[in-house]
């Protein structure tokens, strides 16, 4: 379901979302309509798996394509220069420590990563090294301090 929010993406993130968008659109897509055809040949369509597997892995694809598109069209390339200020950002690779000792590596990244809309993710936004955070979990609220950001 598309949405209205803006997506803050690096331009490296971007550049990913679209090289799968490409390899999606050609040679996946035209695999798909091939497996169809294929799948035709064998006959009654009424009891023919192979063509009604065809046609599923047809409509993931094209909900996949659609997805992408709609996260591309929402795209807001991020500054990155606030990562090198220190500042944790969309893009930002930051590691914390919890109130046990554990130490977690994150990035903050809506392609792959920990998302900017998460509890982390919220927590961790704007601040830089030595703070300490409060993670609003759904499983209950813990502390974190800033070791590192890169």
């Amino acid at each position: 379901m598309p949405g209205d929010k803006s997506e803050h993406l690096t331009q490296a993130q971007k550049e990913q979302l679209e090289a799968e968008l490409a390899e999606l659109e050609g040679p996946r897509r035209a695999e798909a309509v091939e497996a169809i055809a294929n799948a035709r040949s064998f006959g009654d369509l009424s009891e023919n798996f192979e063509y009604h597997a065809a046609k599923n892995e047809q409509g993931l694809l094209e909900r996949r394509i659609t997805m992408l598109r709609d996260r591309l069209d929402r795209a807001v390339i991020v500054d990155e220069s606030a990562a090198r200020s220190g500042t944790i950002g969309v893009g930002a690779n930051v590691e914390i420590e919890d109130e046990q000792g554990e130490r977690m590596q994150v990035q903050i990244s809506s392609v792959g990563g920990v998302s900017p809309e998460s509890p982390v993710g919220r927590a961790l936004l704007g601040r830089k090294v030595g703070d300490e955070v409060v993670v609003e979990a759904p499983r209950g609220t813990w502390r974190a301090r800033i070791l590192s950001v890169g």
